[in-house]
């Protein structure tokens, strides 16, 4: 994963220029950013996600932020998670849903899913905690450069930032059993973790 361009997951020196030594058992990155922020432009309708009320319950909503970004795939992957059909959730008891937003590593993808953060960062997105965003390798082999650095921009303005590669087993209709890529066990942990210890608040 390009994870080494976010600071918010750079571990920290010691008073004598020393990194402190990695714990044993895995500590998902903290987020950067964790709720909306004054004075941010919200987008123009046409690049917002749409919001619906969605009905049940889980434990994490996957919200894509463009057709094809495989929100459900990356649903499939994580226990007690659900795909939002590309929309923004809203819980009928008016509580705040853990979103993961995902997108492809495409230009399009990439570019809707700057749109999602602007709108969520500006606060014209309904309330939810946003845990982060993944993106979904588009094709085989490594990313180019200009889309890594693109991805490197729209992740900055994410709590968290995941990126994830290609997964060849899925064109064959394989979606349910876990990548074995260090990156998807990783990313999937993560999830498991921040879907159970953050706590979303009630709207009032």
């Amino acid at each position: 994963m390009q994870q080494s361009l976010n600071p918010w997951i750079t571990r920290p020196a010691t008073a004598d220029g020393a990194e402190t030594t990695t714990p044993e058992a895995h500590v998902p990155p903290s987020a950067v950013i964790s709720a909306p922020l004054r004075g941010m432009v919200e987008p123009d309708a046409a690049d917002r996600l749409a919001s619906r009320t969605v009905s049940g319950s889980a434990k994490l909503w996957v919200t894509g932020a463009h057709g094809g970004s495989g929100e459900s795939r990356t649903a499939d992957l994580i226990d007690g998670a659900r795909a939002t059909g590309h929309c923004w959730p809203v819980l009928q008891d008016g509580s705040k849903p853990r979103v993961l937003l995902v997108c492809r590593a495409d230009m399009r993808g990439l570019t809707a899913a700057r749109s999602a953060l602007t709108q969520w960062v500006s606060g014209a997105a309904p309330e939810l905690d946003l845990l982060g965003l993944a993106v979904l390798a588009d094709a085989p082999g490594k990313t180019p450069k200009p889309l890594r650095d693109f991805a490197a921009i729209v992740g900055g303005g994410a709590p968290r930032f995941w990126t994830l590669p290609w997964v060849e087993a899925w064109r064959h209709g394989d979606f349910r059993t876990p990548p074995p890529a260090r990156e998807y066990q990783r990313f999937i942990t993560d999830l498991a973790v921040l879907a159970t210890t953050t706590t979303p608040s009630t709207t009032n």
